[in-house]
């Protein structure tokens, strides 16, 4: 009777043992992933480290372009408000061939020659920010060579505005107002207000 109460015990003990190992063998495989599984998660979180690569370097060049165009509005407000407070004459020279531009101090009567001494402010314009035109608001109009906007005591000699396009070919147009001497920057190729001839004044 003992014998046979003991193997009655010894096998229940082992049919536990076998139903726990079966449990925690059956728990584990649920856990586990397939390779199937870990492919698609593998794709899933490449393709949003993508995207996240693509809108932060989308940023850096937003952010490259508005840092080189406000480079280049302070510029002209400079010479602007320079000009306004001394009795010296200051020009900003656009190179659209060269997308560049400088500012400097007239001190020399030839105008059309550059002196080193002269030169305040040099910068290039990289691949976020192109010069596409210039047109000045007696009408003129330039996409090729040199344009140049003077100041002095009284003013802007000529406004216009200096058209720049971002990488998206977004336009943005830089205004210079003779008038009230101010220079701010618009989104889009805005219209110039044209300075009129007597004859087409009809009073």
């Amino acid at each position: 009777m003992t014998c046979i109460a003991q193997t009655h015990t010894d096998s229940a003990i082992r049919t536990k043992c076998d139903l726990r190992n079966t449990q925690y063998a059956t728990r584990n495989t649920r856990l586990g992933f397939s390779m199937a599984e870990l492919l698609v998660v593998l794709v899933v979180v490449s393709l949003f480290t993508s995207l996240a690569q693509l809108h932060l370097f989308g940023l850096l060049r937003k952010n490259k372009f508005r840092a080189q165009i406000q480079e280049l509005v302070s510029t002209m407000q400079m010479a602007g408000r320079a000009a306004a407070e001394s009795d010296r004459r200051y020009e900003v020279i656009i190179d659209i061939a060269e997308q560049s531009y400088l500012l400097r101090e007239i001190t020399n009567p030839d105008l059309s020659e550059v002196l080193e001494e002269e030169i305040i402010v040099q910068a290039d314009l990289g691949e976020n920010c192109r010069l596409v035109y210039v047109e000045f608001d007696d009408a003129t109009y330039t996409n090729e060579g040199r344009a140049k906007f003077r100041a002095g005591r009284s003013g802007w000699a000529y406004g216009g505005k200096i058209v720049l396009m971002d990488r998206t070919e977004q336009p943005y147009s830089l205004v210079v107002n003779r008038l009230n001497r101010i220079v701010e920057l618009e989104e889009g190729d805005v219209s110039l207000l044209q300075t009129k001839a007597k004859d087409d004044i009809p009073f």
